[in-house]
């Protein structure tokens, strides 16, 4: 039963969100700080899922400073956990076919954010001219998720190159996002799904030492080994969480 009434209470809490954030962009549009106003007003459905999200280490971002933002991925409910930790002037790398997804895709237009077709490597090229562009003249932070698809549990999956060739082009320091594992951890029928650790790391530039493919699998062990300890902190906050 309660299962229900939380899904059709976030289904309506979503849509009447979603109106007025997509009045908002588009009276408004790529204004440099939707994205985290966007971000801010998902993470409020956590309160609907019985879920407590607690952002730490914001302190390491400097606003007078821009990013190539890596941060994983794991479910749908990113949207309302890691996507909590959006800041003013950061924008998202996101597939050409949100555009289609009703309400969410013209707002996650209209907040600025870049599109790729990831089945065009032509267009997808030009797409990451266009993000150290705008990195450069438009003073943005880029976020991507590198593992390019949610893990669904599966663990950290390998990375695209694309976010460690933004910051090889623009010179940008790479900025790590993490949330503790949330697979098994939220059900819909549980009234208190716990807490989900998401974490800002100190701001690191590419390794000049190694290539491309180097920097990727260094970067993608860091954020591994980072992971696990997030995410056992994670655990011992939520040892009261029934199974």
């Amino acid at each position: 039963m309660l299962a229900i009434v939380r899904f059709l209470t976030l289904l309506i809490y979503f849509i009447l969100m979603n109106s007025v954030l997509l009045l908002i962009f588009i009276s408004r549009p790529f204004h440099r700080s939707s994205v985290a106003l966007g971000g801010q007003w998902y993470g409020s459905m956590a309160k609907i899922m019985g879920l407590k999200v607690i952002v730490q280490g914001r302190h390491h971002v400097d606003p007078k400073q821009t990013y190539v933002c890596i941060a994983n991925h794991q479910n749908s409910f990113d949207l309302i956990t890691i996507c909590k930790a959006a800041f003013n002037g950061v924008v998202t790398v996101g597939k050409k076919s949100l555009i289609w997804i009703p309400f969410f895709g013209l707002i996650y237009y209209f907040s600025g954010n870049i599109m790729i077709d990831r089945k065009n490597s032509g267009k997808a090229r030009d797409t990451l001219k266009f993000t150290a562009k705008k990195i450069l003249d438009g003073n943005f932070s880029v976020w991507f998720f590198p593992e390019g698809t949610r893990s669904y549990g599966k663990g950290l999956l390998p990375f695209k190159t694309g976010a460690f060739r933004i910051a090889e082009q623009t010179g940008k320091s790479l900025l790590m996002i993490c949330a503790s594992d949330t697979h098994h951890q939220i059900k819909w029928n549980r009234w208190n799904n716990g807490t989900v650790l998401v974490k800002f790391y100190e701001p690191e530039p590419l390794n000049l030492s190694m290539d491309i493919k180097g920097n990727t699998e260094h970067f993608h062990h860091k954020m591994e080994t980072r992971l696990a300890k997030l995410t056992d902190e994670a655990k011992q906050l939520n040892r009261h969480i029934q199974a």
